[in-house]
């Protein structure tokens, strides 16, 4: 009996193993990272362990692989409870097949129908055949099953992100003469573009390839390569930066000499991309250099640079990261002020770019309006205008590291000899285009003839006629200063809130943010006062009744030159004229008439001052950082009633306004060439007039506190002579009752005496 139990155990034990070399067992990710990695046509039984793989199959594929003897066909038996790319067939207990094939899914089966898993697996090998022939290509399909989980998942997400976007929206609302304004713009620039980050590694031409002049050279074979060099400059180490560096080799026996040769002479440091992602470009400019070792690279690798270029030993010619890792911190290390190269997420809106431009006295006043015909055609969008004249004062403030420099005082006379044009230009990539319009600073006749700056140049001067930003963070510094930020009213009027969301739209494009909002329908009374201004007009009537007939959308509106802006975006007030003068604007677009013109904004600063607190009550927008503002609002009578029970609601109110593009902090302007220092000289941008301004805040905030010093000072004395004369006032009538007592006392005495001597003489 033992015999014959022993010999069915090692049937079963025999049975077992073939079924193990039938089918691979995958019990985690990285096993089924190399089989799906593998060649050929793989059938998985995908199971979880509380029931197990399918084993009424396991039969019909051993007799179906016998059968075929095909060596494209293999079996496996996947644990999806282990393996992370099977987990959204976690939790099902119906049998499972999924057909693999160069790495992607080819075919699938939910059930244990037999016939229907032999002849998909027979179809899918045959189409296998057929590409690794060449003659079809593989055709990847999608689990249905799956992608029914995936967009359920997806649509409770985002009905979860609706219902916090909703809490947020309640967070924002505040109280205001009975009716709910919403303090803050929860809604997402139209203008901004999703991206994602660009592959990139860091490059340096060491010492010894600069000193035998092979840079030029290696830079012609880096760009017959296809590699895109996004930064480049030429540097000398010194002994603590090479040994900060190469910091990772300090244990190695040449770290040393390695510090003394980096530290020799001048690099050149680049980085690199390749391609629309960039991410190949670490492993191609690895390949490109060649094995570290020079002796190696002549050997294994003879094309590579370091074979071409490198001596010996560390004497290599060239270094390239790594790592992505060590691509950043390098990268860091040299080009400490630039950003992580990105690109686009296809399907994203495209992104607008702001920069700074100047049209300078001279050619204001000679060229100024074909200058704006040349900037419409290279596609630029005038976002902001504005004109204004510099101080002969301010510009040599704003000039003055150039004071010693021969064309100083030429620079600061022109600057200050009119008006100047100052504009906010928008497109893609507008800073690096602009630039390009303009041409070089200094001999754009010959080097640039069809560039601005070659065009309206003015034979008497050397001075630049045009400018613009050389950065994205100077850019928006600079538009800081000239358009400094603002608040208007804008309001949707009744015959435009039908299309309040496309409107809505359109000013996030011009990149306003909407600090303060609401719905509401305003009585007469308040309709007069708002447009008080218009009372003596024969269309003052019928402006007022159309403001009562419906809901208007009222918006306080935050942007750099925001009252103009804004005045810019909605166009002339007769729709007609619109259509012709400004066909981009929304009177052109969602206008009527002239009473029907869809949208209102405030005529000046003042004006829009005065709207704001005729509709939002006290906002006071202050500054909360160097490149921001925030909203504030006086609390209704309702809540200083019940102690705050808007807490929540105001502590959100506090950080709404926000500028929807922030000025960076302008790193990276000590980095510059002394070549560029002096294009910027006599391309006389306007970078000192932000200082006499301060100063100026700075001297009148000083007058104010010394003024309200002597105030209390003042306060003080007049305090204390009132003191002093209230004091004496009661002296003196201290005094007058002493005397008045001491009189009492006298006549008193007097009486007794008078008494005793009658009582004298009549006892005698």
């Amino acid at each position: 009996m033992g015999a014959e139990e022993d010999k069915k155990k090692k049937a079963k034990m025999a049975r077992r193993k073939q079924e193990v070399q039938l089918q691979q067992e995958i019990e985690t990710t990285e096993e089924w990272e190399e089989m799906i990695a593998k060649e050929g046509l793989w059938v998985v039984d995908v199971y979880q362990e509380w029931c197990g793989p399918c084993a009424a199959m396991v039969g019909n594929f051993r007799r179906l692989k016998n059968e075929l003897g095909d060596e494209l066909l293999h079996f496996a038996a996947a644990k999806a409870d282990t393996v992370d790319p099977l987990d959204k067939y976690r939790g099902r207990c119906e049998p499972c097949f999924l057909l693999f094939a160069g790495g992607v899914l080819v075919g699938f089966v939910h059930g244990a129908n037999s016939p229907v898993i032999l002849r998909t697996i027979t179809e899918q090998l045959a189409a296998e055949h057929k590409v690794m022939d060449g003659s079809v290509e593989r055709k990847e399909v999608k689990d249905p099953l799956i992608s029914n989980l995936e967009e359920r998942e997806k649509a409770r997400y985002d009905e979860e992100e609706n219902e916090k976007e909703e809490e947020e929206d309640d967070d924002n609302v505040l109280d205001y003469r009975g009716e709910r304004c919403n303090y803050g713009d929860t809604l997402t620039m139209s203008s901004q573009q999703e991206e994602e980050k660009k592959g990139f590694t860091v490059a340096l031409i060491k010492p010894d390839a600069v000193r035998d002049g092979k840079v030029e050279e290696i830079l012609q074979q880096m760009s017959e390569a296809g590699i895109e060099i996004l930064a480049q400059e030429e540097r000398q180490l010194s002994e603590e930066e090479a040994r900060d560096f190469y910091s990772h080799l300090q244990e190695e026996d040449y770290f040393e000499d390695l510090v003394k040769f980096m530290s020799s002479g001048p690099s050149f440091a680049l980085v690199l991309t390749k391609g629309k992602k960039g991410d190949t470009i670490l492993h191609d400019w690895r390949d490109m250099i060649g094995p570290t070792s020079v002796e190696e690279a002549k050997d294994q690798a003879p094309d590579s640079l370091r074979a071409k270029y490198g001596s010996d030993k560390y004497m290599n010619a060239l270094h390239g990261s790594d790592s992505p890792d060590r691509a950043a911190r390098e990268m860091a290390f040299f080009f400490p002020d630039m950003s992580t190269p990105t690109i686009p997420i296809p399907g994203s809106r495209p992104q607008l770019q702001r920069t700074l431009a100047l049209i300078r006295p001279d050619a204001f006043n000679k060229s100024r309006d074909e200058i704006m015909e040349k900037i419409k055609e290279a596609g630029f969008k005038v976002a902001l205008q504005k004109e204004m004249t510099l101080t002969k004062e301010q510009a040599a403030e704003f000039y003055k590291e150039h004071t010693d420099e021969p064309y100083f005082e030429e620079l600061i006379t022109r600057m200050s000899s009119g008006p100047l044009m100052a504009l906010g230009l928008a497109r893609d990539d507008a800073v690096t285009a602009w630039r390009d319009v303009l041409g070089p600073t200094t001999n754009a006749k010959e080097e640039a003839p069809d560039s601005l700056r070659a065009q309206f140049s003015i034979e008497e001067t050397s001075i630049n006629q045009l400018h613009g930003s050389d950065s994205k963070e100077t850019a928006e510094k600079e538009i800081q200063y000239f358009f400094p930020m603002e608040q208007t009213v804008a309001a949707i009027k009744p015959d435009g809130i039908s299309t309040k969301e496309e409107i809505i739209d359109k000013i996030h494009e011009a990149g306003f943010r909407i600090a303060a909002r609401k719905e509401t329908t305003i009585t007469k009374e308040i309709a007069e006062e708002f447009y008080a201004e218009h009372k003596d007009k024969e269309y003052y009537d019928d402006l007022v009744n159309h403001m009562t007939s419906g809901p208007t959308m009222f918006m306080v509106l935050s942007r750099e030159g925001a009252v103009s802006g804004w005045r810019q975006v909605i166009g002339p007030t007769n729709p007609e004229e619109a259509k012709t003068e400004a066909p981009e604007s929304l009177r052109a677009q969602f206008g009527q008439s002239i009473l029907q013109n869809a949208v209102h904004g405030s005529s000046d600063a003042s004006h829009a001052k005065n709207s704001i607190e005729k509709v939002f009550g006290q906002l006071e927008f202050n500054p909360d950082d160097e490149d921001s503002q925030t909203l504030q609002s006086e609390p209704t009578k309702e809540q200083e009633e019940t102690g705050g029970t808007e807490q929540k609601s105001e502590d959100r109110a506090a950080s709404v306004a926000k500028g929807e593009d922030k000025t960076n902090d302008n790193k990276g302007e000590d980095a510059k060439g002394e070549e560029a220092k002096e294009g910027d000289a006599k391309d006389g941008e306007s970078k000192g007039e932000d200082k006499a301004e301060e100063q100026k805040e700075e001297d009148a905030s000083k007058a104010t506190e010394e003024s309200e010093k002597k105030e209390e000072e003042t306060k003080d004395e007049t305090k204390k002579d009132e003191d002093t004369k209230e004091e004496d006032a009661k002296k003196d009538e201290e005094t007058k009752k002493d005397e008045e007592t001491k009189n009492d006392d006298e006549t008193k005495t007097e009486q007794k005496e008078e008494t005793k001597t009658e009582e004298q003489q009549a006892a005698s």
